[in-house]
C-alpha cells in the first residue's frame, strides 16, 4: 500500500512534463513556420537616375544657291585725241610786252611812345603793431583733445584795409581750429597793398599755427 502511494505522484509529474515539452516544441514549430512564410522579400536594386538635356533644334541647312558669274562687259574703245601741231609765230609778229611789277610805295610809321613801367606791387600787411589784430582763440575742446595744426587763409583785402573775402587755403585737419581762424581773420584790419603811392585791393596768405607748446 505504501509502494503504490509512492508511485502515483511520480506518474502524475511525468505526464505534466511530457505535455510541457510537447507544448514547447509545438510553439517552436509555429514560430519557424511563420518566419518561413513571412521571410523579407529582397528589394530590387535602386534605379539609376538619368539626366536629360534638351538641346536646341538643329537649324535646317538649306543648299546654297548656285551663283552664275556675271558676263564681262564689253570694253568700249575710245579714239585717242590727236595732238594739234603748235603754231610758230611769224617773224613779223612781235610778242606782247610782259607786265612790269611796280614796287609798293614806302610807308612811314610814326615813332611809338615809350611804355610806362608799372610800379611794383606791395602785398597787404597784417603784422603791424598799430593794427592791433587779436589772435584766434584756442577752442577749449581742442585743448582737451590735444588738437594742433597749421591753418593757411587766403584773404582779399580792399584798398581801405578791410577784409572783403576769406578762403581756406590749407586746413589744419580739425574743423574747430579752421573755424576759429576764419571767424577771427574776418574782423582783422590790414595795411592795404600799394602800387607805388596808390592803395589797391589784393590777395594775401595768412598762416596761423595752433600749438599747445609754450613759446
Amino acid at each position: 500500500m505504501s509502494a503504490v502511494g509512492t508511485l502515483a505522484p511520480y506518474h502524475a509529474n511525468s505526464r505534466l512534463s511530457g505535455r510541457a515539452i510537447a507544448l514547447v516544441v509545438g510553439l517552436h514549430l509555429v514560430v519557424l513556420w511563420g518566419l518561413a512564410r513571412y521571410a523579407p522579400s529582397v528589394l530590387p536594386e535602386p534605379l539609376q537616375v538619368l539626366t536629360v538635356s534638351i538641346l536646341p533644334p538643329t537649324p535646317e541647312v538649306k543648299p546654297e544657291p548656285r551663283v552664275t558669274p556675271p558676263h564681262p562687259k564689253p570694253v568700249e574703245s575710245r579714239p585717242r585725241p590727236v595732238q594739234q601741231p603748235q603754231q610758230i609765230a611769224s617773224p613779223q609778229e612781235s610778242p606782247a610786252p610782259s607786265p612790269v611789277a611796280v614796287p609798293p610805295a614806302p610807308t612811314f610809321s610814326s615813332p611809338t611812345a615809350p611804355t610806362a613801367v608799372s610800379a611794383p606791387l606791395t602785398q597787404p600787411r597784417f603784422d603791424a603793431e598799430y593794427l592791433d589784430n587779436p589772435k584766434p582763440p584756442y577752442p577749449s575742446l581742442s585743448r582737451r583733445l590735444n588738437e594742433q595744426g597749421r591753418v593757411v587763409l587766403r584773404v582779399h583785402v580792399l584798398a581801405g584795409g578791410s577784409v572783403d573775402d576769406v578762403q581756406l587755403q590749407t586746413s589744419s585737419g580739425f574743423a574747430r581750429l579752421d573755424h576759429s581762424a576764419l571767424d577771427t581773420v574776418r574782423r582783422w584790419k590790414f595795411a592795404p597793398a600799394r602800387r607805388g603811392s596808390e592803395a589797391v585791393a589784393a590777395w594775401v596768405l595768412v598762416p596761423i599755427v595752433f600749438t599747445l607748446k609754450e613759446s
